[in-house]
């Protein structure tokens, strides 16, 4: 290596880099919060850019982190492509006018179309198989998924050892505090169930579904026999009152780690729970012979997330768990058993967005990311 090429090494390693956030979602918040505090603790410019969905904006701001709404949230379904697309024209028109070294989000399109618009470049984070992800994969640059993730998009795709739900479910990053609970007037000792009834709009949504209503009035006439239920419902929060969770959106993962079991028709709910170690139960018709890699590995490997698209199926698989006197102590073992195989993906990100947006260092070596419990 030449002198020359040394310097122009060391000046990129100094330099200071311009990234944008895409958020659209309250999980994305979730995944890229520990992110941008560590990209802005190292210097870095990070804008985060917002389209409103759900509590995702509320999230910010109870996080502190500074933001800027783009496009509303969706009344139906058929709005989506429209609040879409009035995102990612204004998102380009950002990108155009600041000029950042590299936009990244989840699921990633309006981040890959942004970017190349900007000659910027795009890191892009999946962990669905979802036919919708090949719109993305022509125009972004760097694609990172689960090490197990069953697409293939070439040269372009970085594979890591852990789960999303790791950038903030992370022991490095979370402690369940027993405190938040009793503030709100829940014993964290006692017995209570945490059910996520999803509306199923989203456009990975298409042709599933959930719960359907006479399986709600199953599942929470048998649940409120055993203990207090808290449902999160995505929609008409009335319907539901009498269950109404008892801590704000950025609390909520304290109440799911301290849980006796959680049911959920939402992936990501289901996901969080079990890896906190959380009995948990995933219903929707996604699940099946078919399912995404990720629900293969927390369910067949781990055992921390059991799913089935039939309602009366889980209804029996509850009733198992809390007749099982090893169920919470099994479930902690096997989450323990993924914590010292999984890497620590806030550090990934981090690493991954460093090097690509020209700041310095160098790219995780794939399938291994960065020390696990560093």
């Amino acid at each position: 290596m030449s002198a020359a090429t040394g310097r122009g090494r060391a000046e990129r390693g100094a330099r200071a880099m311009k990234a944008f956030v895409t958020v659209q979602h309250p999980a994305h918040v979730h995944f890229f919060k520990n992110v941008i505090r560590e990209l802005r603790r190292h210097g870095h410019d990070v804008r985060v850019y917002v389209r409103a969905k759900d509590v995702a904006v509320e999230l910010l701001r109870n996080y502190g982190i500074d933001h800027t709404v783009l496009a509303g949230a969706s009344a139906s379904f058929g709005s989506l492509a429209l609040r879409q697309l009035r995102f990612e024209y204004a998102l380009a028109r950002q990108a155009r006018r600041l000029r950042p070294d590299v936009i990244t989000g989840i699921g990633g399109l309006a981040a890959a179309h942004a970017a190349t618009v900007a000659d910027a470049k795009s890191v892009v984070f999946t962990d669905s198989e979802l036919s919708s992800n090949w719109l993305m994969v022509p125009f972004a640059d760097v694609i990172c998924t689960p090490k197990r993730f069953e697409m293939n998009f070439g040269a372009k795709q970085h594979r890591y050892d852990g789960f999303h739900e790791l950038a903030y479910l992370h022991p490095n990053y979370f402690t369940p505090d027993p405190d938040v609970l009793r503030e709100a007037g829940v014993d964290p000792d006692e017995q209570f169930f945490v059910v996520r009834f999803s509306d199923m709009q989203a456009h990975h949504d298409v042709f599933h579904d959930g719960f359907s209503a006479s399986g709600k009035r199953r599942l929470l006439t048998f649940l409120r026999s055993h203990g207090r239920v808290f449902v999160a419902n995505e929609g008409d929060a009335d319907h539901y009152s009498e269950y109404a969770v008892p801590v704000p959106p950025h609390q909520f993962h304290h109440l799911l780690a301290h849980a006796t079991l959680v049911v959920s028709d939402s992936s990501t709910m289901a996901t969080e729970a079990g890896i906190l170690g959380t009995p948990a139960i995933r219903v929707n018709s996604f699940a099946g012979e078919t399912d995404m890699s990720n629900f293969a590995e927390l369910g067949g490997r781990y055992g921390l997330v059991f799913s089935t698209p039939d309602e009366r199926e889980a209804l029996e698989e509850i009733r198992g768990l809390l007749s099982d006197p090893v169920t919470t102590d099994s479930w902690r073992r096997n989450r323990e058993r993924l914590l010292a195989d999984k890497i620590d993906v806030t550090r990934f990100a981090t690493e991954v967005l460093t090097a690509v947006g020209g700041a310095g260092g160098e790219m995780p070596a794939e399938s291994e990311g960065v020390s696990r419990n560093a």
